[in-house]
């Protein structure tokens, strides 16, 4: 619980960010499951938090979307979890001799708790999420490639630790929470990322839903449109052939044909806006369009659903799943629930309106089309809104009223 404690103020604290004016918090709200509510964030630049966030204006604005959907938080501290956020680009795998595979490869930092602390320690080095523009401090020029400088990410990392060990409060409490810290200089960037990610799995997990109850033997937990719609998920419907197991994922990924917009992400030598999924991480092209089958508990708190947020509802997400194709070609931008930015709305649905592009995403589907009624269809949403935890979004700790760094909260 101390490194929760820790966690906690530092999950809050905008002092993890470049130019200190964005924190994990500001893009993984409590009110909203973990996630912003929007289809695609609003990271370094942006004003505000979750539904009423902007996108600044000035300089300050932001030059980006941030390409997919900030993904919710719950039960990331279960421990068959193999891999993390759309792309599976934190993976555990032994390739570099450290249990992962990450964009920092070999030169991941020791003695990280779990896949959770991995993750935690990426959003400081993005331009668009954490570190800000070029030219605007000193972090987004440790991870920008300038003349034969090769870029490393780890060189964030100290600089981020040096922050911390100069609040007094911090230092107090990292040296009651770990062995290994006698004094400020002892803190190191695993000291903070293993307090960030003690406190979301101590935040987010949840497994007090009533379906929860219902396979613990309480039969009268679920009702009778719920129990219809269970029977369809793991039958007709087809549903748990994806989404198995306890949190109702694979872990695997797939091409479903989700519209694409925004500025996706690809690789590095593809001047195009488009996002090619897995395939950025393996460069195998049978991963192009593929993405991580999302878990499903609590997933009535964490609209909008699809890698890029393109259903506002969890009935839109499910008609897509039975009748892709079809879905895919009747998708209308207003759906996605984008914050005005002007000065990017030429770069927002330039793929979307590529029919060439829309045709490869439809012809990698690897789903197969199901016919259900429109009383089915409800019947499966009543049983995803039994995967709702009674606890809901009131999670154990909350937001803290202040950070010890004493910057504001948003």
């Amino acid at each position: 619980m101390e490194k929760v404690k820790i966690g906690r103020l530092l999950f809050h604290d905008k002092i993890l960010s470049a130019n200190r004016n964005i924190a994990c918090a500001t893009c993984h709200s409590h009110d909203l499951g973990g996630s912003d509510g929007l289809s695609l964030g609003i990271g370094e630049g942006g004003h505000g938090i979750g539904l009423e966030r902007t996108a600044g204006s000035g300089d300050d604005k932001i030059k980006k979307r941030i390409p997919r959907n900030a993904l919710a938080l719950w039960n990331l501290g279960f421990k068959d979890i193999t891999t993390l956020l759309h792309d599976g680009r934190v993976t555990k795998s032994d390739i570099f001799g450290n249990g992962f595979n990450t964009p920092a490869q070999e030169l991941l930092p020791k003695g990280l708790d779990n896949i959770v602390a991995v993750q935690a320690l990426f959003p400081m080095t993005r331009q668009f999420e954490m570190a800000g523009n070029p030219g605007e401090n000193e972090i987004i020029g440790l991870v920008s490639k300038v003349g034969k400088d090769s870029m490393r990410i780890d060189r964030v990392w100290p600089v981020i630790a040096h922050r911390i060990r100069g609040v007094p409060e911090y230092v107090e409490m990292f040296k009651h929470a770990f062995d290994d810290v006698d004094n400020a200089l002892d803190i190191n960037i695993t000291h903070i990322v293993n307090s960030i990610a003690a406190f979301e799995i101590h935040e987010w997990t949840s497994f007090d839903s009533p379906f929860d109850e219902y396979l613990n033997g309480n039969k009268l937990a679920l009702n009778q449109n719920q129990i219809a719609g269970m029977n369809l998920f793991y039958g007709k419907a087809n549903c748990s052939s994806c989404h198995s197991g306890s949190l109702l994922s694979d872990q695997k990924f797939h091409s479903i044909g989700i519209p694409q917009f925004g500025p996706g992400r690809t690789r590095p030598f593809d001047p195009y806006a488009r996002d090619v999924g897995r395939m950025v991480e393996t460069d195998d092209v049978y991963d192009m369009y593929k993405f991580k089958t999302p878990a499903l508990r609590n997933v009535s708190l964490t609209a909008p659903y699809g890698h890029n947020g393109a259903y506002p509802t969890l009935k839109g997400i499910i008609k897509h799943h039975l009748n892709p194709v079809t879905m895919n070609k009747n998708w209308k931008p207003q759906y996605a629930n984008l914050p005005k930015a002007p000065w990017l709305e030429q770069i927002d649905f330039v793929t979307f309106s590529d029919k060439r592009e829309q045709d490869r995403i439809i012809s990698s589907i690897d789903i197969k089309p199901i016919d259900l009624s429109e009383k089915e269809i409800d019947q499966l949403v009543s049983f995803l809104q039994s995967l709702t935890g009674k606890s809901g979004n009131q999670r154990p700790l909350g937001k803290p009223e202040k950070v010890p760094s004493g910057l504001t909260i948003d």
